[in-house]
């Protein structure tokens, strides 16, 4: 059990933001298998968010649905400006009834970074961090703030530490640390003891570390030391989105759930495609999901020609046809 202010996080795994694919359809998908602890969307620029109130025009679209969505829920924003980052978090408690926020200082994307001095730019800056969580915890209260960082902007500039004191001191309700700095961006290894090591520098709240947990051992694993009070999961669960379920069960009783059988894998990847359809329109959920499928092709046989042809196809019928030949190879 994972305490995030007044929401209480069963089991304490959960997936991560992720650009680009943690839309409707995704957490619905994940929502359906049950086993995340905490599911949140895609980070949001507050900057858009609070110019389409200027324009009077309709909130970014990755907005839509949340407000019904069951089970804890994160939205995650973005920018650096904390005047704007308040406002956009006060009108997400009003208006979508949003239970967490998620400030992000940890996206190393050139065009945040560099272009926006935003994300991870931000943690060259720890006493600006805390004053833009300071000015959002006001806004959204009582509704819990939490943060996500990496470890630092480069390898000579680790100072997770230093931004988590500010990130607590400044009000924040949980701190989520992926162990990699922004100029790695994904190469390499996440550092679980730079991770480890910021535990004794936090008073009270809790720790949730994010890198490189691919399997329930890695989980376990992870949970089981005293260096962080939670996990995140991203980009394993792109290739095997069942893993939290089979975590969840593992914490609970020890039981190892196995993958899911091809007959099973396909029925997963065509209900997150009718989640998708729905949500996007057939067309664009194929163009969407196309991406998808080539995560659930890994390891299979014929998977690399699957995904040269798959990227090709703009047909909801050939589409499918595909995900059949590939699930159901002659």
């Amino acid at each position: 059990m994972l305490s995030i202010g007044n929401q209480k996080i069963d089991p304490p795994v959960i997936a991560a933001p992720m650009a680009d694919l943690s839309d409707w359809p995704w957490r619905s998908l994940l929502r359906s298998l049950g086993g995340a602890g905490l599911l949140e969307t895609e980070m949001i620029s507050a900057r858009s968010f609070v110019y389409c109130d200027a324009q009077g025009k309709e909130h970014p679209a990755r907005l839509r649905r949340i407000e019904s969505e069951e089970g804890p829920l994160s939205v995650q924003i973005w920018d650096n400006d904390p005047i704007i980052l308040a406002q956009t978090a006060a009108r997400l408690v009003r208006d979508y009834k949003v239970k967490i926020i998620d400030l992000n200082f940890g996206c190393p994307a050139p065009k945040i970074v560099r272009n926006s001095a935003s994300g991870s730019w931000l943690l060259r800056d720890p006493e600006k961090v805390g004053q833009i969580i300071e000015q959002v915890v006001k806004a959204a209260a009582p509704v819990p703030i939490t943060a996500k960082i990496r470890l630092g902007l480069t390898q000579d500039t680790i100072n997770a530490v230093d931004v988590a004191q500010a990130a607590e001191g400044a009000g924040a309700s949980a701190l989520t640390v992926h162990g990699r700095t922004a100029s790695q961006l994904y190469r390499g290894s996440a550092n679980w003891d730079e991770i480890a090591r910021i535990k004794p520098f936090l008073r009270a709240i809790p720790l949730i570390g994010n890198g490189d947990i691919r399997t329930v051992d890695e989980a376990l694993d992870r949970l089981s030391g005293k260096s962080v009070d939670g996990i995140m999961i991203g980009r394993a669960a792109l290739e095997r989105p069942w893993i939290f379920r089979q975590i969840q069960q593992a914490l609970l009783d020890g039981t190892r759930i196995p993958d899911p059988d091809l007959m099973e894998q396909k029925e997963i990847l065509l209900r997150h495609f009718r989640f998708s359809e729905e949500y996007h329109g057939p067309e664009k959920a194929v163009l969407l999901m196309r991406r998808f499928a080539c995560f659930y092709a890994k390891g299979k046989p014929g998977g690399r020609s699957f995904r040269t042809k798959i990227s090709q196809v703009s047909e909801k019928e050939e589409f499918l046809r595909m995900i059949e030949d590939l699930f159901n190879p002659s």
